[in-house]
């Protein structure tokens, strides 16, 4: 229960200071045998900070539970 509460806590930490994320995918356009032409294209990730704060309080709540017993 320790490991999980912390694991819990220190993600929901992270994901209220940082917001988003940028995942930048490679995408193949043109293949002409040696001439190979690509293209990164950026997908990006949003989350409120709303859950990180909710992720934050479950993981101190099994914290707290996992030290009482």
């Amino acid at each position: 229960m320790k490991i999980i509460g912390t694991i819990l806590l220190v993600a929901g930490i992270l994901m209220t200071i940082f917001t988003g994320v940028d995942l930048v995918t490679k995408k193949e356009v043109v293949d002409l045998g040696v001439v190979e032409i690509n293209k990164k294209e950026s997908n990006p990730i949003y989350w409120s900070p709303i859950t990180g704060g909710v992720l934050a309080v479950v993981g101190a709540i099994v914290l707290v539970a996992g030290k009482r017993k």
